[in-house]
């Protein structure tokens, strides 16, 4: 690298974003969507919380998970959607370097929180159906609150490595991002400096924030359908599947739609595939999460409907 590029490197303050750049004439349109998912997700996320809250019903472990997912989806949205709702208005659509690594903290920290919340919260299904008389000790509220710490943890500390490290490339340009968010992956790209120990650190954050919590979510719920499967009458059955049918679907979604954005090949992809992919796993995943809850358990459409005054679903 030549003296001339690392000095050039200081002045790189901002960084262009790439993303719906294809469809100039669609702007308006594309902003109506998006600025209607972003009001969806708020609003149903923060009537989720409030109804936890304030419904003794839902004063469980289980719902303690829930309102602090809802939480996570609220920030998950929040540190991208804002910026892209503002972009559409503008011919060159950038993000400030800071604004840029800030993003990169904040969804990096609700991405890596929400996987192991995931991974909690199907311990606690476990519990209540597979060792249902030792749930009272085994999900205490004290075990529960460490559970939601350790989550929080393992988010920060994983966002915090990635953070740090972005902060050492050295950036050469182009400044121009194929997307419409920062991201680890992408800032890469665009480093002319060595990123092996950032590449490092990626994949061992994938083992141990990504698949590791994946699979034991997985194991829990094989062990709970197996004992599902044990329980003689249908009616029993019915009764258990209900108190993780909602569960089991956000985590199909949450992991099916990460897996597909994370580890599909790039290659013979176009930009308007990647940009597809990223939107189902960062803006439409958040705004189902309330969503589905609110269709499969009847304790949340009933806080819900006692809470709005109004039948919900």
């Amino acid at each position: 690298m030549t003296s001339f590029e690392m000095n050039n490197q200081t002045f790189v303050n901002e960084f262009i974003f790439l993303g719906f750049s294809n469809h100039s004439n669609l702007q308006g349109l594309f902003f109506l969507i998006f600025l209607v998912i972003y009001l969806t997700t708020l609003l149903g996320n923060i009537l989720i919380i409030i109804a936890t809250r304030v419904s003794p019903a839902l004063h469980t472990p289980m719902y303690f998970f829930l309102s602090n997912l809802s939480f996570l989806d609220i920030c998950y949205t929040s540190t991208t959607i804002p910026v892209l709702l503002v972009n559409f208005f503008r011919e060159k659509k950038t993000i400030s370097y800071d604004g840029c690594l800030s993003q990169i903290f904040f969804f990096v920290t609700s991405a890596g929180t929400e996987g192991v919340l995931l991974a909690a919260m199907a311990y606690d299904r476990y519990v209540a159906i597979c060792r249902p008389l030792q749930y009272p000790v085994l999900m205490s509220m004290k075990v529960s609150v460490c559970l939601v710490a350790g989550s929080w943890l393992c988010g920060l500390v994983n966002s915090a490595t990635h953070t740090v490290l972005a902060t050492m490339l050295t950036l050469c340009g182009p400044n121009q991002i194929s997307h419409f968010l920062c991201d680890i992956p992408l800032l890469l790209k665009l480093s002319c400096s060595d990123t092996s120990v950032n590449e490092s650190v990626l994949h061992v954050a994938s083992a141990t924030i990504g698949l590791s919590p994946c699979l034991f979510t997985a194991g829990s719920y094989t062990l709970i359908i197996s004992a599902i499967l044990r329980i003689p009458s249908a009616q029993g059955k019915r009764k258990a599947f209900s108190t993780c049918a909602s569960h089991l679907t956000v985590v199909v979604v949450f992991y099916g739609t990460a897996n597909f954005n994370y580890d599909r090949p790039r290659e013979g992809y176009s930009l308007d595939m990647d940009i597809l992919v990223s939107v189902l796993f960062c803006v439409v995943t958040p705004m189902l999460n309330p969503i589905i809850y609110s269709l499969r358990n009847k304790d949340v459409k009933g806080a819900l409907w006692k809470l709005t005054g109004k039948q919900i679903l």
